[in-house]
This record gives C-alpha cells, sequence and structure tokens, in this order.
C-alpha cells in the first residue's frame, strides 16, 4: 500500500499572517466592551443604588427612577425634549428634502450651494452654541439690529424669556443640521434610476407628482436614516444647551442630557443622574431597535 502522506505544519509566517488581523484589532474590541458597554451596565447598576458623590453597593431596587419622575426638572427636561425633538425633527427633515429637491434640478454653481448649506455642520455644537447666543441676545443681536433701523417696537428676547427659549434651541440645531440632511437626500435621489421618471414624465405626469408618488417613496431608506440620526441629536443634545442657555432662565430649557450631567457631578446624586442616563438610552433603543428590525426583515424577504 502507498504510503500516507502527512499534510504539511503550517509555516510561522502562516500562522502570523491568520493571526495579525485578531491581533490588530483584539485592542479596539476590549476598549470597545469595557468603555461602552460596560460602562452601561455600571451605569445601570449604580441606578438601582443609593450612590451619591462616590458608588455605593446598598440596592434599593427601582427608587431612583420613581424619585426621577417627581423630579420638576427631570419634568421640565423630558417636555422640552419632546417639543425640541419633535420640532426639530420635522423642520430639519423638511427643509433637508426640499433643499435636496432644489440642487437635483442641475442648477448652476450646485457645487457652491452645496458647500454653504453643509458649511454648518463642519462647526461644532458649540460654536453653533456661541453664535447663536450672540445673535439672539436682545441687546447686541437681532433685536437691537432692527431697532436700530428704526422699528423701536419690535421684540426678540426668545433667549430671556423662560416660555420661548427651547425654540432657539430648535433654531440653532436645524440651522446647523438641515445641511447634513439635505446631503442624504441629495444622495438618494441621485441613486435613483433617472428612467423611472423619464417613464412617468412620457405618461403625463408633473414634476410634484412624480417627487411625491414615485422619488419620495424611493427615499424610504434615507427618512429611516433621517430620523435616526436626528433622534440621536436631539436625545444626546448637550453641548449646544451648555452654550447657548445654559438650561436657564432657570432651568426652562433644561434637556435631559443636562440634567443628567447636573445631577451626576456638580449635585452629588449618582444615582439619579444614572437614572436619567439609562432613560435616555431607553429612548435611544426605543428608535433604534424597531429601526433595525424593520431593515433585517426586509433583507430576508
Amino acid at each position: 500500500m502507498p504510503a500516507r502522506r502527512t499534510a504539511p505544519k503550517p509555516k510561522l509566517m502562516d500562522r502570523l499572517q491568520y493571526l495579525l488581523p485578531k491581533i490588530v484589532l483584539a485592542p479596539t474590541m476590549v476598549i470597545t466592551v469595557v468603555c461602552i458597554y460596560g460602562y452601561i451596565f455600571w451605569t445601570g447598576a449604580l441606578s438601582l443604588t443609593n450612590s451619591r458623590f462616590l458608588p455605593s453597593f446598598n440596592f434599593t431596587g427601582f427608587g431612583q427612577y420613581a424619585k426621577l419622575m417627581e423630579n420638576d426638572r427631570w419634568i421640565t427636561s423630558i417636555t422640552n425634549l419632546g417639543i425640541f425633538g419633535l420640532l426639530f425633527l420635522a423642520i430639519v427633515i423638511v427643509l433637508g428634502v426640499g433643499l435636496a429637491i432644489f440642487l437635483d434640478q442641475n442648477i448652476r454653481n450646485e457645487g457652491v450651494i452645496r458647500s454653504i448649506y453643509l458649511y454648518p455642520m463642519a462647526l461644532s455644537f458649540i460654536v453653533t452654541g456661541t453664535a447663536w447666543k450672540w445673535i439672539l441676545n436682545p441687546g447686541l443681536g437681532i433685536e437691537k439690529m432692527v431697532r436700530d433701523w428704526g422699528f423701536t417696537d419690535f421684540k426678540f428676547d426668545w433667549i430671556v424669556d423662560s416660555d420661548m427659549v427651547v425654540y432657539t434651541l430648535v433654531i440653532a440645531a436645524v440651522w446647523q443640521s438641515s445641511g447634513f440632511v439635505m446631503a442624504m437626500f441629495l444622495a438618494g435621489l441621485r441613486g435613483i434610476d433617472s428612467s423611472i421618471i423619464k417613464a412617468a414624465q412620457i405618461d403625463g405626469a408633473s414634476l410634484p407628482r412624480i417627487y411625491w408618488s414615485i422619488v419620495l417613496p424611493c427615499l424610504r431608506p434615507v427618512f429611516f436614516s433621517a430620523v435616526i440620526i436626528t433622534s440621536h441629536i436631539a436625545i444626546k443634545s448637550f453641548d449646544l444647551v451648555t452654550a447657548l442657555t445654559a438650561g436657564g432662565p432657570g432651568y426652562s430649557s433644561d434637556l435631559p442630557a443636562l440634567f443628567m450631567y447636573a445631577y451626576s457631578f456638580t449635585r452629588g446624586q449618582t444615582a439619579l443622574g444614572s437614572a436619567s442616563a439609562m432613560m435616555m438610552l431607553a429612548g435611544i433603543l426605543a428608535i433604534l431597535v424597531p429601526y433595525l428590525y424593520s431593515e433585517l426583515r426586509e433583507k430576508k424577504s
């Protein structure tokens, strides 16, 4: 019988080539697991204790969540988030779609106009908040400028009005983010097969009808992505509020992120701040999970 050939042993270089990608990615994976998911579980554990300045392992169940729901400042921040989030999401998507359709008409100097719309997104929310704080300041911004033109009865003091200050956050956030949403929808429009639009034009459909009945339904994935991204921006908004209003007057423009920071790091109520952070995470997951489920179901079908 012929002698069996034994498989050659893998060489050292072959083993190294196989293991090298795993070695390179291992530190990133460890940091991700520890610094993101590890701290999420740590925050969740702290929210079930009575921790104050330092962590405590005296578990109290969901008492901090009950205390959170009785906190007037938390109720104000959640109410503000609802107003800010809904208005921001609706306005930025309508503006983004409108600007994208406008640029999709093969206009002249499209690149220049697109760059102007996208420029605010290059700025940080701290810079945006500081700039709009100056613009909306009654003593040196829009109100003063219009009054200097002779309209002495003009009044635009929303930034110092506790009932209207949350809308200044909407103005600043829309100014910064609408260009980014426009770029998303413009990329979606450029990806639609032009033959579909030409066929509709041959059938006599008007341009508004084509966009409403054909183009916009094709952009459904872009709409989902825009909703997810803008909702995430709204829920985690911290730097914009800090720079523009600092949560004031009083705490009338507070958002959950600012509440979480104040109670966790300046008021020494770590457990209550952790509970608010977990509530913010729950809000993000409530938006993200249905989106991922619908995407996975579409891929399977």
